[in-house]
């Protein structure tokens, strides 16, 4: 029998791209709300506990506010937003974080999608905080560069409505008061016992994603090189379908000197390369803040939750 499944916030930037996932699957049938009853309150709730499968792509308010609605305490909820990441009672949907995180998620009828920026950063640094490389106390620190389709809606109309102008066209840092919303899980999902200081900046590119955490060996926990980083992250993610570290020397994956930023667009890929030397050390992700970051990891979930392969879906879009 199909499962059902109901994508609550259809219409945003990550619901559309997970309705563009599962189109096309013989395995699922997708619960759509009548367009004449979109804004019926009582036609939402009658979805949400319907559906066995319940995608929530909204703001934080909205999505606690579909939470309280289901009832039906069989319905599995996948949550698109920042507002259940950190709450007690919810699964991490990070399937790559530990040896034991599938088997949590696939128990779970409760799951936390990672934000973007917090997926790279927790696949980069998770695995050597865990084994005694970095300290939790270690002054950590990270810059993003991503594509604008992050921001959602609003955003996405600032970059590409009428009469642009020419100051989007340059990239842009921002959260600068140093609160950016994804600071709680970063930290807490790695173990850091205090927040990170994060630089992200928007380009004007519609979506695609760099995180670069530098690390100085002389004040890690165990004396390592950048060799020594690749070699740890390489045996940590061995196996892993869409976790791939690249191989050493990394500038053989460049371009001309530069890691280009959209090579992992459409995909749900993530590629970690690891610089330098024995003195200073560059870790860094590539990957689709709208595929690994968002829609792509949200599928990857009920995948595994539904017992499938965890590509269903997942090629190349």
């Amino acid at each position: 029998m199909k499962k059902t499944v109901f994508v609550d916030g259809q219409h945003g930037t990550t619901g559309l791209k997970i309705r563009e996932r599962l189109n096309g699957r013989n395995d699922i049938e997708i619960l759509r709300i009548p367009d004449d009853k979109r804004k019926d309150p009582a036609a939402r709730e009658k979805l949400l506990n319907e559906a066995d499968i319940v995608f929530l792509c909204l703001p934080d308010d909205a999505a606690r506010e579909s939470v309280s609605l289901i009832k039906n305490e069989s319905v599995c909820v996948i949550d698109g937003s920042t507002a259940h990441r950190v709450a007690e009672g919810w699964v991490y949907g990070l399937p790559e974080l530990k040896k034991e995180q599938r088997a949590l998620i696939k128990k779970s009828k409760r799951i936390s999608v990672p934000g973007c920026h917090a997926t790279g950063f927790i696949l980069m640094l998770y695995p050597l905080v865990a084994q005694g490389i970095v300290s939790p106390d270690y002054p950590v620190s990270c810059h993003v560069v991503a594509g604008y389709s992050g921001g959602g809606k609003a955003l996405i109309a600032d970059y590409t409505g009428q009469n642009v102008p020419d100051v989007i066209k340059n990239p842009r840092p921002y959260s600068l008061a140093l609160n950016h919303k994804h600071l709680p899980e970063m930290t807490k999902v790695v173990g850091l016992a205090r927040p990170p200081v994060f630089a992200p900046t928007v380009v004007n590119v519609y979506n695609g994603e760099i995180i670069s955490i530098p690390l100085v060996p002389d004040h890690l926990e165990k004396q390592l090189s950048a060799a020594d980083i690749r070699e740890v992250l390489a045996q940590y993610y061995a196996g892993e379908r869409f976790v791939k570290v690249m191989p050493c020397p990394a500038d053989d994956f460049l371009k001309n000197g530069f890691l280009t930023f959209t090579d992992c667009n459409g995909t749900n890929n993530l590629e970690i390369y690891v610089f330098g030397n024995k003195d200073r050390i560059l870790l860094s992700a590539r990957y689709d803040n709208l595929g690994k970051g968002a829609s792509g990891a949200a599928v990857q979930n009920m995948n595994i939750i539904l017992g499938l392969d965890e590509a269903t879906g997942l090629e190349a879009v």
